[in-house]
């Protein structure tokens, strides 16, 4: 279950007034308790980690994730993109391959030309393609498939 679901399943919670639900998927386990008069909880568990981290998440809700993805998070923060960086041209959801099924565009390390595409940053329903205006070598990929970004996030970081 990916972010932006669990947003939408707050929403959900939110308009109907139930006081919770619990959704178990892939080994990742969401309950959302959620009132009227006070404010949404979120607990997301994910079976290989135990450590939790806050995560804070819009209406007020409170959602935890893995203290590795907190780290690497962190780690991209706390580092400034290097080399050339590829941003987001819009707001979106980041996608690194045009299916589930398929392999990702490219990985860290592969070699890519101007106007190869990179990644897919679905908006309004709308998939429009991210291409390299570059040539060079992928250093870095920050955010993770599915994840939102927004405008101007860097997306890649390559070694011209």
């Amino acid at each position: 279950m990916n972010f932006k679901e669990i947003l939408e399943l707050i929403d959900k919670v939110a308009e109907s007034g139930i006081g919770a639900v619990e959704v178990e998927q892939a080994g990742t386990k969401v309950r959302i308790e959620g009132k009227k008069s006070e404010p949404q909880h979120v607990f997301v568990t994910g079976s290989a980690e135990k450590t939790e981290t806050p995560l804070l998440v819009p209406s007020g809700a409170v959602a935890t994730q893995s203290a590795a993805e907190a780290q690497a998070a962190t780690k991209r923060e706390a580092a400034p993109p290097s080399g050339h960086v590829i941003t987001s041209p819009i707001v979106g959801t980041f996608y690194r391959s045009p299916n589930p099924e398929a392999g990702p565009f490219v990985n860290v390390g592969d070699r890519v030309s101007k106007g190869q595409v990179l990644c897919i940053i679905e908006a309004m329903k709308l998939m429009n393609e991210i291409e390299s205006d570059v040539d060079g070598v992928i250093a870095e990929i920050y955010p993770q498939s599915g994840q939102p970004v927004e405008y101007g996030e860097p997306l890649f970081s390559l070694k011209v």
